[in-house]
Order: structure tokens, then C-alpha cells, then sequence
């Protein structure tokens, strides 16, 4: 293990996590991981401190919340400035890495990715809590993201409510006949340049310096197949099963099925997941009004089933899009840093 300490306040420092759950992947990607840790004021190394693990969006990682952006404070920034102004009781805030060849895991174990669920509970947490002086326990502990992030940060709290106590999904993937199937054309296009091939494609896609922008519609589909129905029979990067076909889009039925087993609204239907979010402290869901991927609906879905199912929760939408909207974390992260003991 390693430790970078940054030189400049907000305090932050680098966890070099060896990724044993990520050996071996089949996209070939590093299993050794780089993950930034924004540390508190009051952090001395002694005192323990409560942890909120803050999950990228697609094709983000860990390290995009540390971005300069001009007129925009990064994570750490913005959370130093919260809890100077006491908006922000003081906690420690864990950017983990999930990249994949493909743009991103979804947070899931998929025979197409890797086990990046598992890497999270069962390697990521127990290597922080090993390495800096965290408050161990569920109780302590949050988890919260942003679009893909926000989608694996309530899925993680409805299936592993012994380690998260709160969860903030800030416009998250959901409802997935208006969020992924309207894109499902545009993607067979795209596709269709390269005679349905998958592998062309991403030769293609690695390839150019400048990544073609209409062409990430496609990436985008193949992260989500990869997460939601592989195919380990293959071999990648064709390892997994799209739910349209690529000449006609005709929506294969077996196929989409599987990916909306992975679809929140469709999670809350099942008795152990709407105990795990009863469980929680603190839910907080937001999302633009204007969201490009219709998740303004499946939240107001999500929202109308919990209150039925009596789950405790804030919903709340503005008026944005989905992009350029990290600023929402001034309103998460204070409220899930309440929902930890005092």
C-alpha cells in the first residue's frame, strides 16, 4: 500500500488498492487501482472519521471529481467549504476507480467486466477501513453518485444494507424503457458502419485520438450489455449480448429482460430491497427536469412506489439537464454526513 498526500489544502491523498477481486478480468483491464480520499480538517489520523463513498458517472472515475473546472469548485472543495460554513459535519469522502475497457462497470459482478460490486464491499471498504483511521461500521458509512454513479449508489443500498446506513442518487439510471431504450436506434446505426461487429467497433473507438462523439451512443450501449447481459461464452470484447438486433432493432426479449432486472423501479419490487432502503437513515434522489435520458420520470416512478411502500425518502427535481450538475452535491453530502451518528 501507498499513500500520495496531496500539497495543497483540501487535504486529499491517493489509496493504491491492489484489486486481488479484479485479477484476471476479461477486458484486460489493471487491477490495481488509484483511489483519492478527501480527508477532513480535524483528520490527524487518530480521531475516526464517518465515510462517504462517491460513485463517477459513466466514462468517470475517481479521479474526475478532483477536475479543475473554472467557476466550479471540485469534491473536496466543495465539501472543505461546507463544513467551514458547518453545512458539513466532518467526514471522509472515497472517490473509488470502476473504469472498464467499455467506459464503466455499472458497479456490478459481470463475467463480461469483472466483479466490481464485490471489489467495492468486500475489498475496497475493508482496505480504507484498514489504511485510515475510518469509523468501521455500517452505521458510519454512506454511498452516493451521479448518473451510473447515482444508479450504483442505490442499487449497492438496496443490496447490501450492512454497509451503507445512507445513499443519495443523483439522477441514476432507472426506468429503463425511457432511459435506454429510446437510444437503442441511434446505437444500431452506429453499429451498423461496422457491420454489426462489436470488436471493429472498439478497435475503432480505442484507436482514435479524438473520440468520434456520435459513436458514444455505442460505447455507452456496449458498457451497459457488458454489466447487464454478458455472454462469457464468448470471447471479449463480444462478450456480451446487446437487447436489440443490429440490423433491424427489433428488441430481443430474453435479453432485454435481463437488463431490467438490474432497473431500480423494478427492484422495488421485491420485499428484501424495500427492507434495505427501510433500513437507511437518510435517501435523497434528485433529478433535472430537462434530463436528456427521460430520468426525471423513472425517478418520479421510483419516488410515487417508495412513499406506497412507506420508505422514508426526499425527492426532489430542478430545473437542469443532466450534464454539469455536481453542484447538487452541496445539497447531498450535507445531508447524508447528518445521517451519521453524533
Amino acid at each position: 500500500m501507498s499513500i500520495r498526500f496531496a500539497s495543497r489544502h483540501p487535504s486529499v491523498v491517493t489509496i493504491t488498492v491492489p484489486g486481488a477481486t479484479l485479477a484476471g478480468n476479461p477486458a484486460g483491464d489493471p487491477e490495481e487501482r488509484q483511489v483519492p480520499v478527501y480527508l477532513p480538517p480535524s483528520y490527524d489520523g487518530i480521531r475516526r472519521f464517518p465515510v462517504i463513498y462517491l460513485l463517477s458517472g459513466f466514462a468517470s472515475t475517481g479521479a474526475s471529481f478532483m477536475n479543475y473546472s473554472f467557476g466550479r469548485p471540485t469534491v473536496p472543495e466543495m465539501a472543505e467549504k461546507l463544513i467551514a460554513a458547518g453545512r458539513m459535519r466532518e467526514c471522509m469522502i472515497v472517490m473509488p476507480d470502476c473504469m472498464t475497457r467499455y467506459g464503466g462497470s455499472q458497479y456490478v459482478d459481470s463475467p463480461a467486466t469483472g466483479q466490481y460490486e464485490t471489489y467495492l464491499v468486500e475489498e475496497l471498504i475493508p482496505w480504507i477501513d484498514r489504511s485510515l483511521a475510518t469509523l468501521p461500521n455500517r452505521e458510519n458509512r454512506a454511498v452516493a453518485g451521479k448518473s451510473s454513479g447515482g444508479f450504483g449508489a442505490l442499487r449497492l443500498a438496496m443490496k447490501h444494507p450492512c454497509c451503507f446506513s445512507a445513499a443519495a442518487c443523483h439522477s441514476g439510471d432507472m426506468n429503463f424503457e425511457l432511459c435506454y431504450k429510446p437510444n437503442f436506434p441511434a446505437a444500431a446505426r452506429v453499429l451498423e458502419r461496422y457491420n454489426g461487429s462489436i470488436a471493429a467497433f472498439l478497435e475503432s473507438y480505442e484507436a482514435a485520438e479524438k473520440k468520434p462523439r456520435n459513436d458514444f451512443v455505442l460505447l455507452d450501449m456496449v458498457a451497459m450489455a457488458a454489466a447487464y447481459s454478458p455472454d462469457p461464452e464468448k470471447p471479449a470484447p463480444e462478450n456480451m449480448q446487446l437487447p436489440f438486433d443490429s440490423h433491424t432493432c427489433e428488441i430481443i426479449d430474453a435479453t432485454w429482460e435481463k437488463w431490467l432486472a438490474f432497473d431500480p423501479v423494478r427492484m422495488l419490487d421485491h420485499e428484501k430491497y424495500r427492507d434495505a432502503l427501510h433500513s437507511l437513515n437518510r435517501l435523497y434522489l434528485d433529478c433535472g427536469s430537462f434530463d436528456e435520458y427521460n430520468l426525471q420520470f423513472g425517478h418520479r416512478i421510483f419516488s410515487a412506489k417508495a412513499a406506497r411502500h412507506a420508505i422514508t425518502h426526499t425527492y426532489e427535481e430542478f430545473p437542469d439537464s443532466h450534464a454539469d450538475t455536481s453542484y447538487r452535491y452541496a445539497l447531498s453530502l450535507p445531508q447524508l454526513s447528518a445521517a451519521f451518528p453524533q
